[in-house]
């Protein structure tokens, strides 16, 4: 008798137990920029199966991200480029002291896997393979287009570049575009070349012309979830998490 009624204890114990996982678990709802997916692709199931927490991810251009926030959108956790947060930042549209620098990545050239490779080791070969590309695909409200319409201008072949340009919504359509046939060169984060089916990282932009796109995370100011985002940037700044990173192509920041 005595046997089973520890049984029995034990077992409601554990029913307790689960039952309060589950009434804790969260579903956070996160705004990332495609550049970033490589990370939370990895990270993001770690983070589930340690917490018990769902993420649910919705991801496009940090430009995007931005209208959406400044729009009123509601989000526990948004990742953007450090730009794009600064203004919303300023807009009092994340919650006061949560920003945190997460990582950065140098732009990169993508190709598509088996091509070619033209130079692109100096400022004057990059000119050169870019005058000689037949097609280029960016994405216009990406950081990375955003400073490319700088490079070309610097180099002075901006309407040649424009007759080849192939602009896409997103920095990951831009470098799935390459991978896919559609176009010669892209550019973005070199994190995500690295992460696109068919494309391959031709190489960084020169020391001269070079940039990084640095990723920051913050809680939103009316987040539902606001611990568990909290959790998650946490994870996101953990050793652990910085060896994905570095795998991914990209700097952790912060340690």
């Amino acid at each position: 008798m005595r046997t089973a009624a520890l049984a029995a204890g034990k077992i409601a114990f554990v029913i307790l137990l689960s039952q309060g996982a589950v009434a804790s678990a969260a579903e956070i709802k996160v705004l990332s920029p495609a550049g970033f997916r490589p990370v939370l692709n990895e990270l993001g199931p770690q983070f589930e199966r340690s917490t018990g927490h769902k993420l649910v991810i919705q991801y496009g251009s940090a430009a995007g991200m931005k209208r959406q926030i400044e729009a009123g959108e509601a989000f526990d956790l948004a990742v953007l480029t450090t730009i794009f947060m600064d203004d919303v930042g300023k807009q009092g549209k994340i919650a006061a002291g949560t920003r945190t620098d997460i990582a950065r990545s140098p732009m990169g050239v993508a190709i598509r896997a088996g091509a070619p490779k033209p130079d692109i080791g100096s400022v004057d070969a990059l000119k050169r393979a870019l005058l000689s590309a037949k097609s280029i695909s960016y994405s216009p409200e990406g950081t990375t287009g955003i400073h490319l319409a700088k490079v070309i201008e610097r180099l002075g072949i901006a309407e040649e570049i424009k007759a080849k340009a192939k602009p896409a919504e997103t920095p990951d359509r831009a470098i799935q575009a390459v991978g896919n046939g559609d176009a010669e060169l892209g550019f973005g984060v070199s994190s995500l070349i690295l992460s696109t089916p068919g494309a391959e990282l031709l190489g960084q932009l020169p020391a001269e012309l070079q940039d990084y796109v640095v990723y920051a995370a913050a809680i939103g100011p009316a987040a539902k979830e606001g611990e568990a985002a909290k959790a998650l940037i946490g994870f996101l700044k953990a050793d652990s998490a910085a060896l994905v990173i570095k795998a991914k192509g990209m700097e952790p920041l912060g340690r």
